[in-house]
């Protein structure tokens, strides 16, 4: 895939991105690439995983705000910068300001999870509440940039955001030059445009695949149609990467750069952040995992070496154990089922029992009596189980139907 040999408006070139790493020394981490030999055996090659995670402020989002901010002019800088995000983008441009001596202002959603408020005020912005959806809070970024003066610091939308972002690509082919396939998330598509710049200006042969939530996909439906084009996204726990309509700047870029955009549902992603944690010991975020979540779901695919990017470990507690649940279900690894007994003297150590024969490990009981679908006599329980994978789920299961009982929504 070749590049153009005179630069377009709104276009970035692997200059760019050069010059955007030198910029960055000593500010980004070059972040370790580690490898995976559980991923390695599922696809058949070398995977190694690049641990933008481990970053300062926890994702690759201050590559692309520093090399934004550092490139303002003096006045500009005079006026401060806003932003508006939920975590990520906040966080990153709050660190990059502080560095360059820059005032910023971020707009985050009253319901941003509190350790990222928390980070990003510890990193220097003032954060201001706005809106219960980042929309809402972009809205609000917008009008006090037009209010104050202050320059809008777009999370993808721009050439130096998205050559920023394009240093990790440098790094990959530095840290693991025989890389055959880049595996890289996409929201607004700042990091793959970027990586794909690097990538495709040195090493035109390997291949980068871009993937977005199922439910949050508006890029595949953009190429098909030329343009960038707004959906409706639906929920999805990779939040990270929930962005309705793709930047026009990345969008141009990705249509050259990325060979292939993939979709991954939200088993595959609470899957792969299982793996992450358990296997590779790396906290990750499910935006950051969704390249993982790709190599799952379809491991044949990918030829390899190939290069995961992790692009972010920042995930409230709360959503981490709600998201590791989901994972431990999909892996076959947690069971919950509902059963109906009779109300009577040994009727629940009959079936636990059952469990453990089974070697199923019960993790919490609970009865029902009170509701008018049972009979007079019935009690409902629900049993939340530690399992050891689809096989034993389904021993489980035959188990308990052989002695006697009856497993509700099956």
């Amino acid at each position: 895939m070749s590049f153009r040999t005179a630069r377009p408006s709104r276009h970035v070139m692997l200059d760019d991105v050069r010059g955007a790493q030198k910029m960055l020394s000593g500010v980004a981490r070059t972040t370790a690439l580690e490898g995976s030999r559980h991923l390695s055996r599922l696809v058949g090659a070398p995977v190694h995983l690049k641990c933008e995670n481990l970053q300062r402020t926890g994702s690759f989002k201050l590559r692309g705000a520093y090399v934004r901010i550092a490139g303002l002019r003096p006045e500009e800088r005079a006026a401060g910068v806003v932003a508006a995000s939920a975590g990520n983008h906040a966080q990153g441009v709050a660190l990059a300001s502080s560095l360059l001596g820059v005032r910023s202002t971020v707009f985050m959603p009253v319901g941003a999870p509190l350790p990222k408020v928390a980070a990003t005020r510890e990193y220097g912005a003032e954060v201001r509440l706005r809106g219960h959806v980042v929309d809402e809070s972009l809205a609000a970024a917008q009008d006090y940039a037009r209010d104050t003066g202050a320059v809008f610091i777009h999370p993808f939308d721009h050439p130096d955001v998205i050559a920023g972002q394009g240093t990790v690509g440098l790094e990959i082919l530095e840290q693991c030059p025989e890389v055959r396939t880049v595996v890289v998330g996409m929201g607004g598509g700042g990091l793959a445009a970027g990586i794909g710049v690097a990538v495709k200006a040195l090493r035109p042969d390997v291949k980068v695949v871009g993937v977005q939530a199922r439910s949050a996909a508006a890029y595949p439906p953009s190429l098909a149609a030329g343009r960038p084009v707004a959906v409706d996204c639906g929920p999805t726990m990779a939040d990270g990467i929930v962005v309705g309509r793709p930047g026009d700047v990345p969008f141009d870029l990705v249509q050259e750069v990325v060979d292939e955009v993939v979709t991954v549902s939200e088993d595959a992603l609470s899957s792969a952040l299982l793996l992450c944690l358990e296997r590779a010991k790396l906290v990750v975020e499910p935006a950051g995992a969704s390249p993982v979540a790709a190599l799952l779901s379809d491991p044949e695919a990918f030829e390899g070496p190939v290069v995961a990017v992790l692009s972010g470990g920042n995930i409230d507690p709360l959503v981490l154990q709600r998201v590791l649940r989901h994972g431990m279900a999909a892996a076959g690894r947690y069971l919950s089922l509902r059963l109906r007994l009779p109300d009577r003297p040994g009727a629940l150590a009959n079936l636990l029992g059952v469990l453990t024969v089974v070697d199923a490990n019960v993790l919490d009981v609970g009865h029902v009596r009170t509701d008018p679908r049972l009979g007079l006599t019935e009690v409902e329980v629900e049993l939340h189980l530690e399992t050891k994978g689809a096989e034993h789920c389904a021993e489980v299961r035959h188990a308990l139907r052989e002695a006697g009982h009856t497993i509700l929504g099956d």
